[in-house]
């Protein structure tokens, strides 16, 4: 059997940064899918198919477990799949994606958020308490996000990589201007995601309750793991957009 691949950098306008991602282009057995994403090694590989001119189905793994809905994984798949306005369903969200051939911007479902002590949150990331300007659990797609806000630089930050959660992303966020966030996000057993896409809507809007920054912005992602991405976002509830450009990589094809 042989499956082609496509390894396309989201979240770039260059290969080798953004964030990586493997879509496996045609259809995959579905125990095989696992053991795919393991071999890739990637933070996520999707297997997505095509069920008419405009949507297709996906499933998502990292090399761990099968995750609902995520942000980078769908901007790459659409673009890997051609340039057009593409309906895509995955277990935990239908949303559209535009891809053109420079990139792809996505709708998102509204977070739920939920307001957490922030001093256990801030222990764990290496944060000084009184920095803190909140925490908040943000639901969305089936994916969980614990948020902390911070006036405090995150650049050098050193996290309890053993305290973090494996089911959900950890991320913290500084305003740098309005328009520009300076966020990171971390997963328990994985490490540092140089890009959350599924993460980014729910910071915007948590941006703007707090700090006021425009509806507009974008976040700064990756830079501390050699793997700068920027993620355009419209935080607007009931009109979320995450976006970025896609860059190709590589491609070929399994030998199974």
């Amino acid at each position: 059997m042989k499956l082609r691949y496509r390894i396309v950098d989201v979240f770039s306008d260059r290969p080798l940064a953004g964030n990586a991602l493997c879509v496996v282009l045609d259809d995959c057995p579905e125990d095989l899918m696992a053991a795919i994403a393991r071999e890739t090694r990637l933070s996520e590989t999707t297997f997505p198919v095509v069920t008419s001119a405009d949507a297709y189905t996906m499933r998502i793994f990292t090399p761990a477990a099968e995750l609902p809905f995520a942000g980078h994984p769908s901007l790459g798949t659409a673009w890997a799949l051609g340039p057009q306005r593409w309906t895509q369903t995955t277990p935990g969200a239908t949303v559209t994606v535009e891809a053109d051939a420079t990139g792809a911007v996505m709708a998102q479902p509204d977070p739920v958020f939920e307001e957490r002590d922030a001093t256990e949150t801030a222990r764990a990331l290496g944060l000084p308490t009184a920095a803190s300007a909140g925490a908040w659990l943000a639901t969305a797609g089936g994916m969980w996000h614990l948020i902390l806000a911070t006036e405090a630089p995150i650049d050098r930050l050193v996290p309890d990589m053993a305290t973090m959660a494996t089911d959900r992303t950890t991320a913290v966020v500084r305003r740098v201007d309005d328009r520009t966030l300076h966020v990171r996000v971390f997963v328990g057993g994985i490490g540092e995601d140089p890009g959350t896409g599924s993460a980014a809507g729910p910071i915007a809007l948590l941006a703007r309750r707090v700090w006021g920054t425009d509806a507009d912005v974008t976040i700064r992602q990756g830079d501390e793991v050699g793997r700068p991405c920027r993620l355009d976002v419209h935080a607007e509830p009931g009109a979320i957009t995450v976006g970025g450009r896609v860059t190709a990589c590589a491609e070929g094809h399994f030998t199974l």
